[in-house]
This record gives structure tokens, sequence and C-alpha cells, in this order.
């Protein structure tokens, strides 16, 4: 099993794909470093030589903040936003939509389960 950026990488699976499940590399990225390491599209993570993954890991840890890093990164953005009390930082407060979706109806992912209001009637 390969380990690169402190995640496992499934060995089944074609290189390109297993690479995906590092927090922060798609499949666009993923399609980069297999073409700038040379490895072909169609080769599994288990036929890898342990100096190809030692590529992949160097090449990752040079060109591409993931994981931890930016976990972080995107965590102090929402804070930054929440400390300036702007109004995206309001919304990431209040646990509601912030890009402008419409709350009337809807946006149940945000505000979580609908909890009934006592006494209304209709």
């Amino acid at each position: 099993m390969a380990r690169i950026a402190g995640v496992n990488i499934p060995t089944n699976k074609r290189v390109e794909i297993a690479l995906t499940y590092i927090f922060g590399i798609g499949r666009s990225y993923a399609k980069q470093i297999c073409e700038s390491v040379s490895i072909p599209r169609e080769r599994r993570v288990n036929e890898l030589s342990d100096q190809e993954v030692i590529q992949i890991r160097e090449m990752i840890d040079r060109e591409y903040k993931v994981e931890g890093d930016l976990r972080r990164e995107t965590a102090m953005n929402i804070k930054r936003l929440m400390d300036l009390g702007c109004y995206r930082g309001m919304r990431h407060r209040r646990g509601l939509p912030v890009r402008g979706q419409r709350t009337h109806t809807n946006a149940r992912t945000r505000k979580g389960p609908a909890k009934p209001i006592a006494g209304r009637n209709k």
C-alpha cells in the first residue's frame, strides 16, 4: 500500500484515480502529476516501483498544498471572514448558505433538519 501525503492510497486502482483520495488533488491535478512523473495513465498503484512512488511524493510536496495544510488554510480563511464581521463571515457563523442561495425553502444541508415551531397552525 502506497502512502503519499499521509494518506494510504488504494493499491488496485489506477494511479490517476488513486491520487484523488488525497484532499486537495482532483482529477486534473492527478493527471498533471502523472504526466510530469511520466507514468502511463493505465498503470495501477500496485505496479509502481518504489522510485516512482518517491517521485510522486516529492512532486506533491513541492508543487501542491494538500491535506492538513490545505484544511488549515481554508479554516483560517473562514475564521478571518468571521472575525471581520463581513456578510460572508456572518453567514458562516450562523450556519446559513454563504453564496446567495435561497433559504425560505431548501438550504436544509446548511441549516440541518427542520425544527417544528410550537403553536404554529395553518
